[in-house]
């Protein structure tokens, strides 16, 4: 049976991962609190200004003592906002390429479905300045978490989620890096977890590119899940 009931602003929780994102963070948090209330930055041990910027920006900010990458930082921030009584979760990326306004729309999609999780994916809905040659390691990668068992999806590293307490409640996530985007999928294949894949607008940019989208960072991701298959 589907549920119409709206979550309340107030429940509504959104973790954003953040190394060395002063340049874009303020921007990022300003979009995202046009939307809900309750914000969670975790400064996953940056060298700049991203602490403060957070902090200024009115972000519940969270600062690690170490870098632990972005499933580490992810993980934090989802644990403190359960502490302040989250009942939705939602990841966003640092970056500014995913697109505030779909928030909402992803978590309507989680309550009319009656699901525990809403994925987000740049294939069912639109991309902007792909690179050609990421396109192909995305896509790549799709095909790559079909052989490992990892489930069939659109799209298998899209940061951006969103997360029913009761999913939080028995996930964790365990790859502190950017594996971790895989670790979810696998576990929710294995598990026979309720979901839904969302259509979302993801915007690359010099910065989004130059920061964090690099092909160097999806193929060492490719080959952390291959050296963890190997090595059971």
């Amino acid at each position: 049976m589907m549920k119409n009931t709206e979550p309340q602003k107030d429940s509504i929780f959104v973790v954003i991962a953040a190394f060395n994102e002063e340049k874009v963070i303020a921007k990022t948090i300003q979009d995202v609190s046009c939307f809900v209330n309750n914000i969670v930055v975790v400064d996953d041990f940056s060298s700049d200004q991203t602490y403060r910027m957070a902090k200024d920006a009115g972000a519940h900010v969270i600062r690690h003592p170490i870098n632990l990458g972005q499933g580490g930082a992810l993980q934090t921030g989802i644990e403190y906002a359960k502490l302040l009584g989250a009942d939705f979760i939602v990841t966003f990326d640092a970056d500014g390429q995913h697109a505030a306004h779909e928030i909402l729309p992803m978590l309507e999609a989680l309550q009319k479905n009656d699901v525990e999780i809403v994925l987000g994916s740049r294939f069912l809905g639109g991309v902007q300045q792909l690179p050609k040659s990421r396109r192909l390691i995305l896509k790549l990668a799709i095909k790559f978490t079909q052989w490992t068992g990892g489930g069939h999806f659109t799209d298998v590293h899209n940061g951006f989620r969103a997360m029913s307490r009761r999913f939080v409640d028995k996930f964790t996530f365990e790859q502190n890096r950017m594996a971790h985007a895989s670790e979810i999928l696998k576990y929710i294949t294995v598990n026979n977890i309720p979901y839904v894949e969302f259509p979302n607008t993801v915007s690359y940019s010099e910065y989004s590119i130059a920061k964090g989208q690099r092909n160097a960072n999806a193929l060492r991701i490719i080959m952390e899940l291959i050296l963890k298959r190997v090595s059971k």
